[in-house]
């Protein structure tokens, strides 16, 4: 993503609904330009387009999820695929940070096999031939376009593999890393006994968020990949917990 789709996805954030005449003008470049970065948004499903405004997806929506803090988002992920080998086979859950972090391994040439509960994450790099997917079956939630409840915990103990790669909600000092939906939650946990390693991805501004259940407590997860705003304190109580932690 160019700088200027950057600062256009920032401002649409901020703003939710903005004509894209004032785009334009705070840009300092044409609205044909505009309107290009903006086709290029919706492509990849960060935002959509009414007539003359670019809009923020609504809220429920993981597009719009998506788009939150993308850029940021974007380096953690890529930075994380550093973990897959090539030929590997990997288990990825549904939430947003996942999804690009998948798009940003199927990017990497990596010849790779992805076992998710994600509906939208096999739709969302369906166009990648070097990426194979395999959809574990569920319950749909129609907003987070994911599988969940007790058939997806069969799917999940049919396999075994090396890592797990998880988005979180939120963090306690107390109970560790949280998730804001109990279905989600369990199914992720059900994937964690799969897999041998689990591996978080979130930008720092989870570490502010509380949650509803508990996804894993500290002492149950093995790396953790997160943007350099993390707190000091959180930084300290992470490291001490024996978790790999990688700062990007």
């Amino acid at each position: 993503m160019t700088a200027r789709m950057t600062k256009i996805l920032n401002l649409i954030n901020e703003n939710k609904k903005i004509e894209v005449s004032k785009l334009s003008d705070l840009l300092g470049v044409s609205q044909v330009t505009v309107r290009k970065d903006l086709d290029n948004l919706v492509e990849k499903g960060l935002i959509c387009r009414e007539h003359g405004y670019a809009v923020l997806n609504d809220s429920e929506d993981i597009n719009n999820r998506l788009a939150l803090n993308y850029n940021v988002k974007q380096k953690i992920a890529k930075h994380a695929t550093q973990m897959v080998l090539n030929g590997e086979t990997v288990m990825i859950e549904s939430g947003s940070i996942c999804a690009i972090f998948a798009e940003e391994l199927a990017k990497s040439k990596k010849d790779v096999t992805i076992i998710t509960n994600s509906a939208f994450i096999a739709s969302y790099i369906r166009q990648y031939s070097n990426c194979k997917i395999i959809l574990l079956g569920g319950e749909y939630q129609k907003e987070s376009q994911v599988n969940v409840g007790p058939i997806t915990k069969i799917c999940a103990n049919e396999f075994y593999v090396d890592k797990l790669f998880v988005g979180i909600d939120g963090f306690s000092a107390d109970s560790g890393f949280m998730s804001g939906d109990l279905m989600r939650a369990e199914a992720v946990k059900s994937m964690a006994e799969s897999a041998k390693k689990v591996i978080l991805l979130t930008d720092s501004s989870k570490f502010n968020n509380h949650g509803l259940v508990v996804l894993f407590p500290l002492k149950e997860v093995d790396y953790l990949f997160t943007n350099n705003t993390i707190s000091a304190d959180t930084k300290a109580l992470i490291e001490s917990s024996n978790i790999n932690l990688s700062i990007v």
